[in-house]
């Protein structure tokens, strides 16, 4: 009989953050507090409600939480589903639990209702400025939505439309953003289930054929790398095969006419090594024995993704002559593709006990009320939403284009790095570096070469803005091409205060 026992057992050694005998010691208390106020609570199912905290700790324990985040998992819809109070919780576990449970309470009222624009605007509000102020709030609910995606199937069909709709269009991109990959990937799969069905099984019919007649393939691929590396004297890690996810599977067919031999990443071999220069190394031996395809190398190591990802990609035309993605990563880096700032629980300075040694990396450390390194794109959400305030349509707009779009990097003559929304033209790259140079702008140089103020800059060119030595104000006209927020409101002003000083 598949126990609670049972079930905490499994959490304790799916985590991949280390838990100590005393961490594993409090969780079964939370666990126990939990499931008495949960005692008369069934879920669709008709499962005991306990079923799905513990399920919802398992997925934190899975991508390196800690175990305060770990207990608030448990504990998550306690206060809003039993009589118990947030001071109880408070009271019995700490202020830190208590904290983090209420901040999941309140974004568990997060709807998507209907298709009123100012419903979704004031959830994606909530949504983000909860993740300004404490991460670990956002990753539990994520962790709650990943669960409750698992077990749809139990409500009734217009109810699941409305929970894969909120999930797709929210948190799956809020997943991506924080750059936990599992999460994102099993989202968008199962919400593409639930609102595609036909095209969902159509893609996996597509996959299932093409892997079955390719899993020989690349377990020999995998095999002759590792000769070929170990030969180099390259110490390998892990290295395997890796199929895309299905929803981005789809959305590649979908441009190659739902033809899946035009599809070049299906299929990918993940290198993870020990150290960066190992990467590089790795690459060269790589490129040495099998030709790589132009323009598909991409180095996200010296220019990371803004979401902090980073590996060294390439498309190689491997034996037989057929092409294969190849991803080459250390261990590090790997964890923070696959759990995103989870990953950075687990890669603190300060030592604890509970190392578990078949862990390839650095031991982790107690949280102590510390917090990660705040994301850049977190940080400059706050000073986003202070600049344009309570303007609802700016807000959405911007949110619209801004975060939920994929970012490039562009640099500035001297190296600086300007983070920017693709599409993103040299008048919002003026902008992000100073308002004056917006405003005197005149014309821009992409690589060397002259382009129109309206071009879009791609990524990792250099852009040159060229200046009106004399004072000047905006056109108007850029209003209809600029992409970002932060350069519509300043043209706007400008224009503004040049209309009134006449």
């Amino acid at each position: 009989m598949y126990t609670k026992a049972t079930q905490l057992k499994d959490i304790f050694e799916a985590a991949a953050y280390p838990l100590s005998s005393d961490d594993e010691k409090f969780l079964t208390e939370v666990c126990q507090f939990s499931e008495a106020a949960h005692a008369d609570q069934k879920r669709k199912s008709g499962e005991p409600y306990i079923t799905h905290s513990l399920n919802v700790a398992k997925i934190l324990a899975e991508i390196g939480m800690d175990e305060k985040t770990i207990a608030a998992g448990l504990l998550h819809d306690v206060p809003e589903d039993t009589a118990v109070t947030l001071e109880e919780v408070a009271e019995k576990f700490g202020e830190e639990v208590a904290y983090l449970v209420d901040g999941v309470t309140k974004l568990g009222k997060i709807k998507l209702r209907g298709s009123k624009e100012e419903y979704y605007l004031e959830n994606l509000r909530k949504m983000f400025m909860a993740m300004a102020q404490d991460i670990r709030v956002v990753i539990i609910k994520l962790a709650d939505r990943l669960h409750n995606m698992r077990t749809l199937e139990h409500l009734p069909p217009e109810k699941q439309a409305r929970i894969a709709r909120e999930t797709m269009e929210i948190y799956a991109p809020i997943a991506n953003r924080l750059g936990i990959g599992e999460i994102k990937g099993e989202l968008e799969d199962t919400c593409f289930m639930y609102l595609d069905p036909e095209h969902y099984e159509e893609t996996k019919r597509l996959q299932e054929t093409y892997l079955h007649e390719g899993q020989a393939y690349m377990e020999r691929i995998v095999s002759l790398f590792s000769k070929t590396l170990k030969d180099a004297k390259i110490q390998v890690i892990d290295m395997q095969g890796r199929t895309k996810d299905l929803y981005r599977l789809y959305q590649k067919l979908k441009n190659h006419d739902m033809n899946i031999n035009r599809v070049y990443d299906l299929v990918a071999i993940r290198i993870v090594v020990p150290e960066i220069a190992d990467c590089y190394e790795a690459l060269g031996i790589i490129h040495r024995e099998y030709r790589p395809m132009v323009g598909r190398i991409k180095d996200y190591i010296s220019l990371p993704k803004p979401n902090g990802y980073q590996s060294l990609h390439t498309t190689i035309f491997g034996p037989e002559g057929r092409i294969i993605e190849v991803q080459i990563r250390t261990q590090k880096m790997h964890d923070e593709a696959e759990y995103g700032i989870a990953a950075h629980w687990m890669y603190t300075e300060r030592e604890r006990p509970g190392w578990r040694s078949f862990f390839q990396r650095p031991k982790a450390a107690a949280l102590k009320g510390a917090r990660p390194k705040e994301l850049t794109w977190v940080s400059q959400l706050k000073e986003w939403q202070k600049e344009i305030g309570r303007d609802d349509k700016e807000f959405i707009e911007g949110l619209k284009i801004e975060f939920f779009k994929n970012h490039i990097f562009a640099f500035t003559p001297k190296g600086d790095i300007i983070d920017l929304p693709e599409e993103a033209t040299p008048i919002d790259f003026a902008y992000a570096i100073h308002s004056e140079i917006g405003h005197r702008a005149m014309g821009a140089k992409a690589d060397g070469k002259m382009v129109p103020l309206d071009y879009h800059i791609q990524n990792a060119q250099v852009i040159e803005i060229l200046t009106s030595k004399e004072k000047k104000k905006p056109s108007r006209d850029w209003l209809n091409f600029v992409k970002t927020s932060s350069a519509k409101s300043h043209i706007r002003r400008e224009l503004r205060n040049s209309e009134f000083q006449k």
